[in-house]
């Protein structure tokens, strides 16, 4: 194929250019004709810009020599960026170190600094409590002979002290909202210290089981408040174990104090100026330590399912209190932690209670001397407390707490069916140290799966209604101990042991998010 042939095929002109000659005969380079869309695009008039933010409407009538739709800043606003170097200064400035919610700003043990005299103030006054739990049984058989008492008349103490934390479960909430975190936790300190004025003077047995109830009463919202707060501080296991192993120190030191006492033929009631005493410490301490707590208190570590609970909880975040407890009522947690909290509770005091009168007529122990067993049973919750919690978040804190009920069964089982007393001091000790950590785990539990904004009524009418098994239990054993015997403690916790595990079965599984 010959070159001009080849030629024909393309229209090839040469590019003019500014060194061109000019001439009728110099070539031109003519522009393809405009090609449009099929579709009909209108474009918009300056109306229809008025429509948009940087129109009329937001900025008022266009200013002299500037087109309607033409971008005009608001006087609050920084021209916008036309170069790179602008366009990446003009990016939101990063939050500032006071401002951002870090993992340093958030609610632990040590943050703020605060937080540990708090903790300190809480496990002080979990003390105090234990010493007034404990001591209950050593003293029981000095109140029996002293007053005269059968069984089931000196059981009515247990009955007052769950009628007052069942009474407070109610008001608790509604206390704390006018008086504040310091001032609830001064009354309820104040309430128990007129109890123990109303025992030291030993007055007759009606005027005790009064005295019984106030101190229920200031246990319960004491209770409540130390349970909400330790549980939303990180680690919540590790802080609960502290507070409630401290429970269990008291536990100890009481009955050997008591029964050291009593046993050198001083009256009982001497026992009580100990915690009227140690309450004075309290509400100084819990006074201090929690005066400014809403004013300095930041941020809390909220798990996912606290997160999530809270989301899905209908209503607004200012409720009635009225309101909370209706919510917390018909929380399946609620109820199951109360019940579950119920048998936790009156086995633990049932065994505190009656296990020396067993020991004495079963296993013809020395009153002098058994005494002691309740010192070794608070011993094992206390080592359980403060050692065993850190196993929970490891293995999962609802199934730990299954682990820990089992083998309390086993243990309770061991004491009643093999007639040995030193074998049965010894499985009640280490039942203590399987039984200690199951309140802090289940606290925790209750804690994760409660909305935040019910969260304090929730945990008080689980630590009020469900305590009064600590009543209700003991009560029941000493009726059935009149009848039959005081053997009638161990199917009566093996019974508890199981509606622990029926209620703690029947608790809401624990999901993530998955949004």
């Amino acid at each position: 194929m010959s070159s001009a042939a080849f030629h024909g095929f393309f229209d090839i002109q040469p590019i003019s250019t500014s060194n061109a000659a000019p001439g009728p005969t110099a070539p031109t380079v003519t522009s393809p004709p405009a090609t449009h869309q099929k579709d009909k695009v209108t474009p918009p008039t300056p109306i229809e810009l008025d429509e948009y933010t940087f129109g009329a409407r937001y900025n008022g009538p266009p200013e002299p020599g500037v087109q309607s739709g033409t971008e005009i800043p608001f006087e609050h606003e920084s021209p916008m960026p036309k170069s790179p170097n602008e366009l990446e200064m003009s990016r939101p400035p990063s939050p500032k170190r006071d401002a951002a919610v870090s993992a340093a700003s958030l609610q632990t043990w040590k943050n703020p600094t605060m937080n540990i005299w708090r903790i300190a103030s809480c496990c002080l006054i979990y003390l105090g409590n234990g010493i007034n739990d404990s001591v209950v049984g050593a003293l029981i058989p000095y109140m029996e002979a002293y007053y005269h008492l059968s069984y089931t008349v000196m059981s009515l103490v247990f009955v007052g002290n769950a009628a007052g934390f069942i009474l407070a479960a109610f008001f608790t909430n509604t206390i704390l909202d006018r008086l504040g975190r310091a001032k609830t936790l001064i009354l309820a300190e104040l309430i128990m210290l007129a109890a123990y004025i109303m025992l030291v003077v030993t007055p007759p047995y009606p005027v005790v089981v009064v005295a019984f109830f106030l101190l229920g009463y200031g246990l319960a919202i004491n209770l409540a408040l130390n349970n909400v707060f330790c549980a939303n501080l990180h680690p919540s296991s590790a802080i609960l174990g502290a507070a409630h192993g401290s429970y269990g120190v008291g536990g100890i030191v009481a009955p050997i104090i008591g029964t050291a006492m009593v046993s050198k033929g001083i009256l009982w009631s001497r026992f009580y100026f100990l915690p009227l005493g140690l309450r004075f410490f309290c509400i100084a301490f819990a006074g201090w330590a929690f005066w400014s707590y809403k004013e300095d208190s930041g941020p809390t570590l909220l798990t996912t399912l606290e997160r999530t609970a809270s989301r899905q909880a209908a209503g607004e975040s200012e409720v009635s209190k009225v309101h909370n407890l209706k919510l917390a009522l018909k929380s399946r947690v609620t109820i199951f932690g109360a019940l579950f909290i119920f048998a936790y509770q009156g086995a633990e005091v049932s065994i505190s209670g009656w296990v020396i009168s067993f020991l004495i007529k079963y296993r013809d122990g020395n009153p002098a001397s058994v005494g002691y067993v309740t010192a070794g049973f608070w011993a094992g919750i206390t080592l359980g407390r403060f050692v065993l919690t850190h196993l929970a978040p490891r293995i999962g804190e609802k199934k730990f707490v299954i682990f820990l009920t089992i083998g309390c069964m086993g243990l309770q089982l061991l004491a009643w069916l093999v007639p040995n007393l030193i074998g049965n001091a010894v499985a009640v000790c280490v039942l203590g140290l399987l039984l200690g950590p199951v309140y802090p785990c289940a606290q925790t539990i209750f804690t994760r799966l409660i909305p935040r904004h019910i969260q304090t009524t929730a945990i008080g009418f689980i630590a009020g209604a469900g305590s009064s098994g600590g009543a209700v239990a003991p009560f029941t054993t000493g009726i059935l101990a009149q009848a039959s015997g005081t053997w009638v403690l161990h199917p009566v916790c093996v019974g508890l042991y199981v509606v622990m595990l029926a209620c703690w079965a029947g608790l809401p599984r624990m999901r993530k998010r998955t949004e």
